[in-house]
């Protein structure tokens, strides 16, 4: 009979905090897909997708921007991006033209409809967040926020 090599728990004991389902990298790889998850819900009765919210809130506060200036503020690749955008333009949210001074650059600006959903999406994202942070002071909020951006900062 062989018997299976044992786990020298004592060692392993030093590493808790990076160990999953304990360490923070897995924690909030959990938040993420939960937040996702409940971005979803909210945005499917609209026929969107939380990446279309991501460009939508990139846009609201600057329309017109270089196509690469939304993939540098998403940090996402240009593939992906593309696809996104060719999904949004078919269902009326944007609209694509060339820069005037530089041929090779694309703006993509927001229609009518994709610029109504300013007033209708962002209240219904803040009722799902407010769930999500129930029993979480303004400053801890605060004080997670800045330090979520820090630990990116520190990756990037």
């Amino acid at each position: 009979m062989v018997t299976a090599p044992t786990v020298d728990r004592t060692n392993l004991a030093q590493w808790h905090d990076v160990l999953a389902p304990q360490s923070v990298g897995y924690r909030l790889k959990l938040l993420g897909q939960l937040c996702t998850r409940r971005l979803q819900e909210v945005l499917e009765p609209f026929g969107l997708t939380p990446f279309h919210w991501l460009v939508l809130c990139c846009l609201w506060q600057e329309d017109g921007l270089p196509t690469s200036s939304i993939g540098d503020k998403l940090q996402q690749v240009g593939g992906t991006l593309t696809g996104v955008l060719d999904r949004m333009e078919e269902r009326d949210l944007v609209r694509r033209s060339r820069d005037t001074r530089d041929r090779r650059i694309w703006r993509i600006w927001l229609t009518d409809a994709g610029r109504e959903l300013q007033y209708v999406l962002p209240p219904l994202v803040a009722k799902s967040r407010e769930k999500s942070m129930t029993g979480i002071s303004k400053a801890d909020r605060e004080r997670f926020s800045q330090l979520i951006d820090i630990a990116i900062l520190n990756l990037s």
